[in-house]
């Protein structure tokens, strides 16, 4: 009862944890299928990308979730796309070309943060505030969650091929494959959006990747894989939220530790390659 405590007794701290419940369910299974397709790095990049958007919607209207919701998903989208064009007609590879607009992204979107806003707001926008989750920015986080797993789906069976055998996809049908993947992205994007709402342009990738990460170590088929990454997903919340109430730690990265804290856990202890379970599998073996 004393863990529930705290839900039980503070509006604000149901509404952290409702948003990161949301997060949990949406953001996770999109963190899979970036690690099967080999772009886990991408969502770091898209993450930082969509904060010049969101800074000049803070330019415009302040503090306005509307606004830099809508201006984080221009930029995100922008740079996807720009990313995708550079590789296709150019001799850098996707991952090269999202580093570099990245970067550049990170930078400018500061750097506008700051020609307006004081340090307080420069940290409210890297890292957000997890506990002054309102109203608005909680409908928000849901209606995209929901809308996420809708689209999940609708075209999950087409991003499964897409994953394992693109030229597959790509010999049923001309625009497939571009399709699936630009959906795919706009996905990626919104919820990161929803995500910086939360934790930030800095954490809100965490959410997104280590639980996903962290699914390998203990099943195998994918929909195993969706299912723990989402279990692990609300375990890293609930415990996140619990330790910055009892030990005073700034929210959303105690969200964000959790979640890697279970990542370390499924490297040692995964039964599905973790290395003590193998360690000992292999002694067991050769004492037989």
């Amino acid at each position: 009862m004393t863990l529930l405590q705290p839900f039980i007794e503070f509006a604000f701290m149901r509404r952290a944890l409702v948003a990161c419940i949301a997060l949990s369910l949406s953001a996770t299974p999109l963190g899979v299928f970036l690690l099967l397709r080999r772009m886990s790095l991408v969502g770091d990049a898209l993450s930082h990308a969509v904060l010049p958007g969101a800074a000049i919607g803070y330019l415009i209207s302040g503090l306005s979730l509307v606004a830099m919701g809508i201006g984080g998903i221009i930029a995100g989208l922008s740079v996807a796309l720009l990313s995708g064009a550079v590789s296709r007609y150019t001799p850098l590879r996707e991952d090269a070309s999202f580093a570099g607009f990245y970067l550049g992204s990170l930078a400018l979107g500061v750097t506008l943060v700051s020609l307006r806003g004081s340090n307080v707001d420069l940290l409210h926008v890297l890292f957000g505030s997890l506990l002054a989750v309102d109203n608005p920015s909680l409908l928000l986080v849901s209606a995209i969650a929901s809308v996420t797993l809708l689209a999940l789906a609708l075209i999950y069976r087409p991003l499964v091929i897409d994953a394992f055998d693109p030229a597959f996809l790509r010999a049923q049908s001309r625009w497939a494959a571009p399709l699936v993947h630009a959906l795919f992205l706009i996905l990626v994007v919104t919820n990161l959006v929803a995500g910086f709402q939360v934790l930030g342009t800095l954490m809100c990738v965490g959410l997104m990747m280590l639980p996903a990460a962290a699914s390998r170590f203990w099943r195998k088929e994918l929909p195993g894989m969706i299912g723990t990454a989402m279990t692990l997903g609300l375990i890293a919340s609930f415990s996140g939220l619990s330790a910055s109430f009892y030990l005073a730690l700034p929210a959303g990265p105690a969200v964000v530790l959790c979640a890697a804290l279970l990542f370390f856990i499924s490297i040692l202890v995964g039964p599905c390659g973790g290395i003590l379970r193998a360690r000992f599998f292999t002694v067991d073996k050769e004492k037989r």
